[in-house]
């Protein structure tokens, strides 16, 4: 079976709610996902837009989630440390955690979370950047899934 991702919040292409953006309370949505494959140690989660006007924008960069973890509440928990030897790195706000869509007013952007199940954890600092942790997964993805929102302020 592949790895899914989902969220009650929103389905896959749909209009991310208000309340997971900058203009809201720019919360964590809720995701979740089944079971992982055998091999699976750790877990990662990005999310980023490639649709900004400076080329992609990271949104959100969580690793080392433990490899049973099956689901990420709203409003997931800010800061550098997790439980569990979880961490966060910086988005493109240079913030660590999630930092919600707000895009410029025009053509709705897309928001695409993506989850990988990793054979090892990673040797990461806490704060990492999307590239160093897209550099440390390189040769350790077991599997991957995403799924895409969409946000837009108008014209």
């Amino acid at each position: 079976m592949a790895l899914e991702l989902t969220s009650p919040a929103f389905r896959d292409g749909e209009m991310i709610p208000v309340q997971y953006t900058g203009d809201g309370r720019d919360a964590s949505p809720p995701l979740s996902w089944n079971d992982t494959p055998p091999g699976t140690r750790s877990l990662a989660v990005v999310c980023e837009d490639p649709d900004a006007p400076r080329g992609t924008f990271t949104h959100w960069v969580v690793f080392n989630l433990p490899a049973e973890t099956r689901q990420l509440d709203e409003g997931f928990a800010g800061g550098e440390t997790l439980p569990a030897g979880a961490a966060q790195g910086k988005n493109g706000f240079g913030k660590l955690g999630y930092g919600g869509p707000a895009p410029p007013p025009g053509k709705p952007h897309r928001y695409i979370f993506k989850l990988f199940a990793l054979d090892e954890p990673l040797g990461l600092r806490p704060g990492a950047s999307r590239d160093e942790l897209l550099a440390a997964m390189s040769g350790h993805v077991v599997a991957q899934a995403q799924l895409t929102g969409k946000y837009g302020r108008g014209e």
